[in-house]
């Protein structure tokens, strides 16, 4: 099958993979859209774990005090070069972390690393207040669950709104600086 630029550019959009990646994708899988979706994502898979091996001993710590002294963070963000750590992409980068975490005070980097009698509590709560307004017990494990979806969502770095465009969270601001 011939592969079209549109093709490689529909894929393109939809994974956000570069451009020859795409288009090995769609040789590989006779050009079948779905396929190659799920070809990129394992190769991406295999990138990361590849990456996931390698030393990262460089990086910044930066330092942020909001105005009038009151609040501050001290933020370490590692890479694998010094090359990286010093291009003004990842200084910038690292500097709105740093905004980011006074900005919100987020509990935790990802979901994991939120203390579980954190979330042990807060499922107590909200169980609770959904008893009291009084819902049924099978709709009350779905309000609970979205509940908590939204204690993640407020709570944990990654998953909060990016304080500059909120459109986006800050795990799509920092795959958008780094890829």
């Amino acid at each position: 099958m011939t592969i079209t630029a549109a093709m490689v550019k529909e894929l393109r959009d939809k994974t956000g993979a570069g451009m020859m990646d795409c288009k090995k994708a769609l040789n590989k899988t006779d050009g079948d859209m779905d396929k190659a979706v799920d070809y990129l994502r394992a190769q991406g898979i295999a990138k990361a774990e590849k990456k996931t091996s390698r030393a990262v001993n460089e990086g910044l710590i930066y330092a942020y005090i909001h105005q009038g002294s009151k609040l501050g963070t001290l933020v370490e963000v590692n890479c694998e070069t010094d090359f990286v750590a010093n291009t003004p992409d990842f200084q910038n980068f690292v500097k709105d972390v740093a905004m980011q975490i006074a900005a919100s005070a987020p509990l935790a980097v990802t979901r994991e690393e939120v203390d579980p009698a954190i979330i042990e509590r807060e499922k107590a709560i909200y169980k609770e207040q959904v008893i009291n307004e009084g819902k049924p017990e099978h709709i009350a494990e779905k309000i609970v669950t979205g509940k908590l979806e939204k204690f993640y969502k407020e709570n944990v770095l990654l998953e909060q709104p990016f304080f500059k465009d909120p459109e986006k969270n800050v795990e799509t601001y920092l795959k958008e600086t780094i890829g």
